[in-house]
């Protein structure tokens, strides 16, 4: 029977994304998942045990925790020889307003639509803050595609409400390329590897959740983030999506979620 130290072992492995290993790109993923809220605080000797199974040493989370500080998205305290980390405001705001998305168990049905068309100039610019909202995806150089009823803008960008699109072939491969439909394919395979190889009966530590949920909470994040949030057919007839998102969740629905004051108690 497979032991609960060599499947957490080969779950790691099958969830580690070795090409994207940006050591603050984590730290982010694992406060917005499991110290989100206000005033919850991770130990660094906390941070270190999560982070570490991952290949990941100590030296590497110091200098990206430096660099989170140095953006704003998180400070820290100390008390006597334990340091302390939690979200700042600017973080919190961050985690809160992608949390939705990354969280969501289905994915955009609405049947209801409306392109944004800008004229080159004030409308391009205009576009283009619009675009910076997650809720928009570019389909053209002056026209954003966007979900519900249009907002209420100035007259420098055109609304035009739609419905019952035909998404064709070039639309899909703009929204969601090669290189994304592989990496959710990557990760299908990856989740499917770790769920097949888990025991029956498991007691994984605080940490060891904690580490697996990280790791397939950050990979789901870097690609859903990715592409806009859209009917499944807007995207490539070889898009795994929906295979994706079911995976992840059913693996991360058998992973708890344990507290900071949980993951500090080992101090």
């Amino acid at each position: 029977m497979t032991s609960q130290s060599s499947w957490f072992e080969k779950a790691v492995t099958a969830l580690t994304d070795t090409r994207d290993q940006r050591v603050w790109s984590i730290i982010v993923s694992l406060f917005g998942d499991l110290a989100q809220d206000p005033g919850a605080q991770i130990s660094g000797g906390a941070l270190t045990r999560v982070i570490e199974p991952m290949g990941i040493k100590p030296e590497a989370v110091r200098v990206a925790l430096h660099r989170l500080r140095k953006d704003g998205w998180i400070e820290s305290d100390r008390v006597g020889r334990v340091s302390h980390h939690y979200l700042t405001e600017f973080g919190r705001a961050q985690s809160a307003a992608v949390t939705p998305r990354i969280y969501a168990r289905t994915g955009n049905d609405s049947q209801n639509w409306h392109l944004l068309i800008a004229e080159d100039g004030v409308g391009t610019q205009l576009l283009d803050d619009v675009l910076l909202s997650r809720e928009y995806a570019s389909i053209g150089r002056n026209i954003a595609l966007g979900s519900g009823p249009a907002p209420d803008l100035d007259d420098a960008l055109l609304s035009v409400t739609i419905t019952a699109l035909h998404a064709p072939k070039w639309l899909q491969d703009r929204l969601c390329p090669k290189d994304l439909c592989l990496a959710y394919q990557a990760l299908l395979e990856a989740v499917q590897t770790a769920s097949k190889s888990r025991p029956p009966k498991h007691a994984l530590s605080p940490s060891q959740t904690a580490t697996l949920r990280i790791l397939l909470v950050h990979r789901w994040r870097r690609i859903v983030l990715r592409q806009p949030d859209l009917p499944d057919g807007f995207f490539p007839p070889d898009w795994v999506g929906p295979e994706c998102r079911a995976a992840v969740f059913n693996l991360l629905d058998t992973l708890d979620h344990p507290s900071p004051d949980l993951l500090n108690s080992t101090e």
